[in-house]
C-alpha cells in the first residue's frame, strides 16, 4: 500500500518517533499517579499531547499522511464539533460545563479534548478492524459488518474510565449526573450514549477512509497506538482500584472495555506469533 509522503521519510523515523512519544505517555501517566491531585495538570497535558502525536504518526507510518490527516480532521474536528454543540445544547452527552482548568479553549472546549478524541480514535479503529473483519482467520482485514460497532465500542468504552477520573479532578461537571451506570457514580447514562453515537460516527468515517486497502500486516502490526490502547486499559483498571478510590469503576469499566481490549490483545499476540509484524 502506498504511503505517500510517509514513504519519502526514512523508514524507521516515523515509527521510532511514535514509539518515543508512546514511551513518554507511559512515563507521564506513571508520574501522574504519584503526583498530588492539585499538581497533575502538567502530566495530563503532556500525556494527551504525546499520545495524540503517537497515534497520528502511527497512522502515517502504516497508511500514509493522507490517512493521518483524515484522522486529525475527522476525530479531532468531529470531536471538537460534538463537544462544542454539547456544552451549548446538552446534546448528545447531556448538560455539562468545562470548569476552565484544562487550559486554552476553542469554541468553549479545551484544546486537549479534541486531541484526546484523536489519540484514541486511531487505535479504536485498529481494534474494530482486527476483531470485526475477517482478520483472525481470513485474508482481508476490515471487511466485516461488525468493524464499526466494535471500533465505536472500543472508543466509547474508554470514557467509562475517563469521565469519572476527570470529574473527580474537577475538569468538568454534570448538571444532572443521574441516572448513571451501576458503580459509575456521578456520570449520566446520556453521556455514555452520546459517546457511543459520536464514536460510531468518527470510527465509521475513518474505517470508510481506510477501506479494504490496508492488509493484515498493516492493521495487526504491533505499534505504539495499539500498545497504548492496551496500556490505557490495563493501567486504568489498576489506577481506579489502587489510586483513584473508584474500585467499582475499575470493575465495571474493566469488564466493558475489556470486552474488546482483551480479544484485541490476543489478536496482536497471535499476529506476532505468526510473524505478521515488522
Amino acid at each position: 500500500m502506498s504511503t505517500g509522503v510517509a514513504s519519502r521519510v526514512p523508514v524507521r523515523v516515523l515509527p521510532a518517533t511514535a514509539w518515543a512519544c508512546g514511551a513518554g505517555v507511559v512515563l507521564a501517566q506513571i508520574v501522574y499517579s504519584m503526583t498530588d491531585p492539585g499538581d497533575r495538570l502538567p502530566t495530563t497535558v503532556l500525556s494527551v499531547v504525546l499520545f495524540c502525536v503517537a497515534s497520528t504518526l502511527d497512522a502515517a507510518s502504516r497508511c500514509g499522511w493522507r490517512v493521518a490527516g483524515a484522522l486529525v480532521a475527522v476525530a479531532g474536528g468531529g470531536g471538537l464539533l460534538a463537544e462544542a454543540v454539547g456544552v451549548r445544547t446538552g446534546f448528545p452527552f447531556g448538560e455539562y460545563d468545562y470548569t476552565g482548568t484544562l487550559g486554552a479553549e476553542v469554541l468553549g472546549v479545551p484544546v486537549l479534548v479534541p486531541m484526546a478524541w484523536t489519540m484514541m480514535a486511531w487505535p479504536a479503529v485498529l481494534v474494530g478492524r482486527a476483531l470485526g473483519g475477517r482478520a483472525l482467520g481470513g485474508r482481508t482485514l476490515g471487511s466485516g459488518w461488525a468493524v464499526v460497532p466494535l471500533a465505536g465500542w472500543a472508543l466509547a468504552s474508554w470514557d467509562l474510565f475517563l469521565d469519572p477520573q476527570m470529574v473527580d479532578a474537577g475538569h468538568w461537571a454534570w448538571a444532572h449526573p443521574e441516572p448513571g451506570l451501576p458503580g459509575v457514580d456521578g456520570i449520566p447514562l446520556t453521556n455514555f450514549a452520546g459517546w457511543l453515537l459520536v464514536a460510531l460516527l468518527i470510527t465509521g468515517v475513518l474505517h470508510a477512509r481506510l477501506g479494504r486497502r490496508a492488509d493484515r500486516e498493516t492493521d495487526l502490526r504491533a505499534g505504539p497506538a495499539p500498545v497504548l490502547y492496551l496500556w490505557t486499559y490495563g493501567s486504568s483498571v489498576w489506577a481506579h482500584a489502587a489510586f483513584f478510590d473508584r474500585p467499582w469503576v475499575s470493575l465495571v469499566a474493566g469488564v466493558l472495555m475489556g470486552a474488546v481490549a482483551v480479544p484485541f490483545a490476543v489478536a496482536l499476540w497471535r499476529a506476532h506469533r505468526r510473524g505478521g509484524h515488522r
